[in-house]
């Protein structure tokens, strides 16, 4: 997908700082923006983050932006040390949404009008593989939100595990505003996240609603009085995970994520097949080890 910057158009700088690596993914060729997405892995404590660096542009995600976010996530978890992702924006706000100055270039009229919507079809797909590529992570992702978080910044939370924000956030699923049915994952989403009579009314009214209200309904866990603040429960929490076993933790986002789209039944099958081929392993008697000698557990990694 060479106009949306995909992998073949992707600068990659990777620098190794002790047990530390930072790496930094952009399209470096515009002259007026460099990274887009910066990745970096404390190999230390196994909090890898993806940071949106658009900041001129309030992080709002144009093409190349969009292609870079699979390529950051596919980065971290090719990396053994990546126990918990965590997500966030840099500048004033966490993301305004896409970048409608491009939406013109999404669809374009051919001589063959089947052929063209069959391209736009294959254009919204591939932008909904590029966000569900966090949910996808085996790994749990935690999403940190300050300042403006809408339109396709919800569809990219909801991909997220955990979420938090400050008080005074501000959240919208603005599609209906702009005229479009919001189609990269909000409305499959968010009403198992938030209840599905809160999130219609939330994506029929377009309203804007605060970090605290994102706390009461259920988006957020918890709602900080400051952005510094939100980072740093947020990396709290990164950290309690990442401290845990790898094997327990990702096989509970998988069974987690099961259970949302199956019945329960299906779901108690499932974990209980997951279980029997994972369940004796050297993080149990790790964990079981460290408990009776009264010490914290040392997981390996996977």
């Amino acid at each position: 997908r060479e106009r949306y910057g995909t992998a073949g158009r992707l600068h990659v700088r990777a620098n190794v700082l002790s047990s530390n690596v930072i790496c930094e993914i952009g399209l470096h060729g515009d002259s007026t923006e460099s990274s887009h997405i910066e990745v970096k892995l404390d190999r230390t404590t196994g909090v890898g983050s993806i940071k949106l660096a658009r900041v001129r542009k309030l992080n709002a995600i144009n093409f190349e932006m969009w292609g870079e976010i699979p390529v950051a996530a596919a980065w971290l978890r090719e990396q053994p040390e990546t126990r918990v992702v965590v997500l966030f924006g840099s500048g004033q706000h966490f993301c305004v949404g896409i970048d409608i100055s491009q939406f013109n270039s999404i669809y374009t009229e051919e001589e063959c009008p089947a052929r063209s919507r069959f391209k736009l079809l294959n254009e919204i797909k591939w932008m909904q593989a590029c966000f569900s590529c966090l949910e996808e992570l085996p790994m749990p992702v935690i999403a940190g939100v300050h300042g403006y978080c809408y339109g396709a910044a919800i569809d990219l939370i909801t991909c997220c595990d955990l979420r938090y924000s400050t008080e005074d956030a501000t959240f919208c699923v603005k599609e209906v505003d702009v005229g479009i049915t919001a189609d990269i994952g909000t409305l499959q989403r968010l009403p198992g996240i938030v209840g599905d009579g809160v999130a219609r009314e939330l994506a029929l009214t377009a309203r804007a609603f605060s970090g605290m209200e994102a706390k009461r309904i259920g988006l957020v866990t918890d709602a900080l009085p400051t952005f510094e603040a939100m980072l740093l429960r947020v990396n709290a929490v990164a950290e309690e995970i990442a401290s845990k076993s790898p094997l327990a933790v990702q096989g509970t986002k998988a069974v987690l994520l099961h259970k949302r789209d199956n019945t329960v039944a299906a779901g108690l099958d499932y974990v209980a097949t997951r279980n029997m081929g994972l369940l004796i392993s050297a993080d149990l008697t790790e964990a079981m080890t460290a408990k009776m000698q009264k010490r914290r557990p040392m997981f390996a990694k996977l």
